[in-house]
């Protein structure tokens, strides 16, 4: 298996509110980095680039290029004052900014007057091995994208590359395209965990059936709990998709929903491939509990033969150990009804001989029975 499922860690999530909360309460994670903005104005000829750490530098881009579309890109959400002054300048709901900075949500999409918003959930293992899932908010109007994400860490890089490029679709479709080029990464991504996850079953499939050990069993779950996540983050990524394909809002145009029509095949794709690998997992773990059992009754056999063997053995020298003597040793007279054979000349070698043969005798039996049989 791969050393990320090897060191397998799953890195918890806490709840950043408070019960009670005001409705549109912006409430930043205690470890939420420090924001970094990256500007991006583009049009079929130009590319314009700035970054910056406030919203001084989107509103510069903004008035340098006035007939560009603009993808304004935060990484890092640790800072409510410059969420409150996005919301402000782009008149933004504030349950829309809570929903930003509130990273539990789940894939969704929500219509408003003028704009439109769109969550995912970016699946991945970090340096660290743990498998993390994160949230990617994206705020869409007309010749503006604004994407939010949890980490400092660069996740649409093919993304910038491309519009880079001015190849393709990217740079004249508007930022509805954009919004669909960043999710159809995101969800790029889940194919490159359950193909990994598919070699990884493979794996311990081919180790159940050389050695069958417990590591097989907790690698086992621990796949299973990374198809939990994905299933998690599938389910509800399929119905926003198909709320983005059916929505009469004109920041999805036509020829977007076409493209959204595929990344809709993409998802129940990776639905298929979560429940199959989900029904693997499961039978790969009742294969291993029925190799056990089957072990353990292999070993109650063994035992039992053993035992049955060894039973009228002992029994036989239990009846000749209890020392009941023929004759009484003091008076020398012969008691009735006692041992005759305890004296007899050569009555060791004799009983000996006689459990020695009557088990011989068994094994016959048991081998003629196919007791012995895969043993």
């Amino acid at each position: 298996m791969s050393r990320a499922s090897k060191r397998f860690r799953y890195k918890q999530r806490k709840y950043n509110g408070q019960v009670g909360d005001q409705p549109g309460m912006i409430r930043i994670p205690e470890d939420a980095p420090k924001p970094v903005i990256s500007v991006f104005s583009y049009n079929e000829n130009d590319l314009t680039t700035s970054t910056g750490n406030d919203i001084g530098v989107i509103l510069d881009q903004f008035k340098r290029c006035t007939n560009h579309t603009h993808w304004i890109k935060i990484n890092g959400l640790g800072d409510a004052r410059l969420m409150e002054e996005i919301g402000s300048y782009l008149q933004i709901n504030p349950l829309v900014l809570e929903d930003i900075t509130n990273t539990r949500q789940r894939p969704k999409f929500d219509e408003y007057e003028g704009y439109v918003f769109v969550t995912s959930r970016m699946v991945q293992f970090n340096q660290d091995h743990e498998l993390c899932n994160y949230q990617f908010s994206a705020i869409v109007k007309d010749d503006l994208i604004i994407s939010f994400e949890e980490t400092l860490d660069e996740h649409f890089e093919p993304v910038i590359n491309r519009l880079k490029a001015g190849k393709g679709s990217i740079r004249k479709d508007g930022p509805a395209y954009m919004c669909y080029a960043l999710m159809d990464t995101v969800i790029d991504q889940y194919f490159v965990i359950l193909s990994d996850i598919g070699e990884q079953l493979d794996a311990v499939e081919d180790r159940l059936y050389l050695k069958a050990d417990k590591s097989i069993m907790y690698d086992t779950q621990h796949l299973r709990r990374i198809l939990i996540i994905l299933r998690r983050a599938s389910w509800p990524e399929r119905d926003k998709i198909n709320d983005m394909i059916r929505t009469d809002s004109p920041v999805i145009t036509p020829e977007v929903k076409g493209f959204l029509r595929d990344v809709y095949d993409h998802i129940i794709q990776i639905m298929d491939l979560t429940e199959s690998y989900k029904e693997i997992s499961s039978s790969i773990m009742d294969l291993y509990l029925s190799m056990v059992s089957n072990r353990m009754n292999e070993i109650m056999k063994v035992l039992t033969i053993i035992s049955v063997i060894f039973i009228p053995l002992t029994f036989i020298a239990g009846v000749y150990g209890m020392n009941f003597a023929r004759v009484d040793p003091v008076t020398n007279k012969i008691m009735p009804a006692n041992m005759p054979e305890l004296y007899s000349p050569h009555g060791y070698i004799y009983a000996l001989g006689g459990m020695f043969i009557l088990a011989i005798i068994q094994v016959i039996v048991f081998w003629k029975k196919g007791w012995f049989n895969r043993l």
